[in-house]
C-alpha cells in the first residue's frame, strides 16, 4: 500500500502549501485534513469546487486520505456542461470554501465547507486514516469534451504515484523544492502535479492565485525553486524579461522551469533563455496519461521536444494502419501510443470509449509525432486537428506555427487544414499581428507565406490567412482551433 503524503504522517513544522498570505505546514495541513478525510468517510463520491485557494487543496488532501473519489470541478463551466458532470458522476457531497456560491447543479448536493485555517498551537497530533490500496481511484477529471460531453477520466492512485516520483526522477525534485505556479486546480497540471506533487516530495508549493510576472519574480527572488507554467505564462514572461532585469535575473535563480500542456513556440524559448539564461523543459501528458514524457534535467538539451519517457513509461510511434514505427529519423510522424502504471483506469460510464480507446494494452492518445536519434518526442499535433494531408505530405501544423511565430510582425498564429478539391486539404493560417510599440505594419498574407516557404518548404506555406484580433483558448492556455472558422 503506497501512502501517497508520507510528510503528512509525521506533523512536521515544514511549509506545505500557501496561497497568498495563508500557509499550513506539513503538521497543521494533517490537522485540518485528516477531521475532514474522518467527516466525509464512506461518501461514494466528492466534488470539489476547485477555486484556486487553500481550501480546494484541503478538500482534495482529504478525499485522498479518506479514500474517496473526488471530481474537482471547474468554476468557469457552463450550466449543461455542469449539469452534466454532477449527473455522469453521481457525487454524494460537495467540498467548497466557506462562503462560496455555488451553481444550482451543486447547491442541490449536501454541502461541507472545508475549514483551512490554522489550528491552535499545543493542538494533538491528528491520527490519519489507513488509506487504501493503489487500484483504489482516487480522482475523476473531466476532459473537455470535442465532439460530445465531457468523459470522466478515473485516475487510480497508482498512477498518481507513478507519475510524481517519475518526474521526481526526471526533474531531482526532492523536499528541498519550492514551487511556484498559479494554474487552476481543476486540471492535471495544476492538481496533481502542482499541488499533489509537492506534498508527494515533502516540499513546498506557493500558488501565486492570479498569474503574473511580478509574483513570479517575487517568488523566484525569494525561495522558490521550480516554475510551472502553459506557453501563455511563459510568453509573457518572455516578453517582459526582455525589458526587465529583475523578472530576468529572477529566472536565472530558477533551478527548473517547466511548461506544458500544449507546445512552448521556439521563439518563447529563445527569448527566455537568450533574457535569463535559463532553458525552458518541457513534458508530455493527457487527462489519461498523466505524465508520459520530459526532458531530463540531467540529460541534454533537448529544445523543442517534450523529452524522452519517463521511467516505467512505455511510449511508440504507429502508422496509418497501426504498425510501430521503428525509426527515429526525425521526420517520420506516428500516432504516440502509450502503456504503464500512469494510465487511467476507465472512462466513467463509458465502456465503449474505455474500449476504443486501447489498442491491445496500448493507450491512442491521439497525438502525433516525430522521434529523432536521441530518443526525444517533437509533437506536432493532434491527429484530428494538426495533422494537415496536403498534397500527398503528412505536415505538422506546429512547425508551421513555429515559423509564422518567427516573423516579426507576428504575435499569436494557429495552422489548421481545410477541403480543397486539388490538394485534399489547404494550409489556413490565423495570425493575430503584433501591436506593441516597436511593431512596423501589419505583415500581408503573401508576405506570411513566402515567410513560411522559406523557412521551411514551400508545400508548406499557407495557401490562406485569416488576421485576428485574438486566438480562442481554454482555460489551460491551449487554442481551441475547432472554433477557428469563418
Amino acid at each position: 500500500m503506497n501512502v501517497l503524503f508520507p510528510a503528512l504522517c509525521d506533523g512536521s513544522p515544514t511549509p506545505a502549501l500557501r496561497f497568498g498570505d495563508r500557509a499550513l505546514s506539513y503538521g497543521q495541513l494533517a490537522a485540518v485534513a485528516g477531521p475532514l478525510a474522518d467527516r466525509i468517510g464512506g461518501a461514494t463520491r466528492v466534488a470539489i469546487w476547485a477555486t484556486a485557494t487553500l481550501e480546494t487543496s484541503v478538500g482534495v488532501v482529504a478525499a485522498l486520505l479518506a479514500g474517496v473519489p473526488a471530481v474537482p470541478v471547474n468554476p468557469k463551466s457552463g450550466e449543461s456542461e455542469l449539469a452534466h458532470i454532477v449527473a455522469d458522476s453521481a457525487p454524494s457531497l460537495v467540498l467548497a470554501e466557506p462562503g462560496a456560491d455555488l451553481p444550482e447543479a451543486l447547491a442541490a448536493l449536501p454541502r461541507v465547507d472545508v475549514e483551512a485555517a490554522e489550528p491552535p498551537e499545543g493542538s494533538e497530533p491528528v491520527a490519519l486514516p489507513y488509506e487504501p490500496g493503489d487500484e483504489a481511484p482516487a480522482l475523476i477529471v473531466y476532459t473537455s469534451g470535442t465532439t460530445g460531453p465531457p468523459k470522466g477520466v478515473v485516475i487510480p492512485r497508482r498512477a498518481i504515484a507513478h507519475t510524481l516520483d517519475a518526474l521526481a526522477d526526471a526533474w531531482q525534485w526532492t523536499a528541498d523544492d519550492v514551487l511556484v505556479h498559479a494554474l487552476p486546480l481543476f486540471h492535471v497540471h495544476g492538481l496533481i502535479l502542482g499541488i499533489l506533487g509537492p506534498l508527494r516530495r515533502g516540499g513546498s508549493v506557493h500558488h501565486l492565485g492570479r498569474f503574473s510576472a511580478d509574483g513570479v519574480a517575487r517568488e523566484l527572488s525569494a525561495d522558490a525553486t521550480m516554475l510551472f507554467g502553459v506557453p501563455t505564462m511563459y510568453h509573457r514572461l518572455a516578453v517582459e524579461a526582455g525589458r526587465d532585469p529583475v523578472l530576468a535575473k529572477a529566472l536565472s535563480r530558477a533551478r527548473l522551469l517547466v511548461s506544458g500542456s500544449a507546445a512552448l513556440p521556439l521563439t518563447d524559448h529563445e527569448r527566455i533563455a537568450a533574457a535569463s539564461g535559463r532553458r525552458v523543459i518541457e513534458r508530455y501528458g493527457m487527462t489519461e496519461t498523466l505524465m508520459n514524457t520530459s526532458v531530463r534535467a540531467d540529460g541534454p538539451e533537448a529544445t523543442g521536444t517534450v523529452g524522452v519517457p519517463l521511467p516505467g513509461v512505455y511510449v511508440r510511434l504507429v502508422d496509418d494502419a497501426g504498425q510501430p514505427i521503428e525509426t527515429s529519423d526525425g521526420e517520420t510522424v506516428g500516432e504516440i501510443q502509450v502503456r504503464g502504471p500512469n494510465l487511467f483506469v476507465e472512462y466513467l460510464n463509458r465502456p465503449d470509449a474505455t474500449a476504443a480507446a486501447f489498442d491491445g494494452g496500448w493507450f491512442r492518445t491521439g497525438d502525433m509525432a516525430l522521434r529523432d536519434a536521441g530518443g526525444n518526442y517533437r509533437i506536432v499535433g493532434r491527429k484530428a486537428t494538426d495533422l494537415i494531408k496536403s498534397g500527398g505530405y503528412k505536415i505538422g501544423a506546429g512547425e508551421i506555427e513555429n515559423a509564422l511565430l518567427a516573423h516579426p510582425g507576428v504575435a499569436e498564429a494557429a495552422v489548421t487544414g481545410e477541403p480543397d478539391e486539388d490538394l485534399g486539404e489547404r494550409i489556413v493560417a490565423w495570425i493575430v499581428p503584433e501591436t506593441g510599440p516597436d511593431a512596423g505594419a501589419p505583415p500581408s498574407a503573401q508576405e506570411l507565406a513566402d515567410h513560411v516557404a522559406a523557412q521551411l518548404a514551400p508545400h508548406k506555406r499557407p495557401r490562406t490567412v485569416h488576421f485576428l484580433d485574438a486566438l480562442p483558448r481554454n482555460d489551460m492556455g491551449k487554442i481551441l482551433k475547432r472554433e477557428l472558422h469563418v
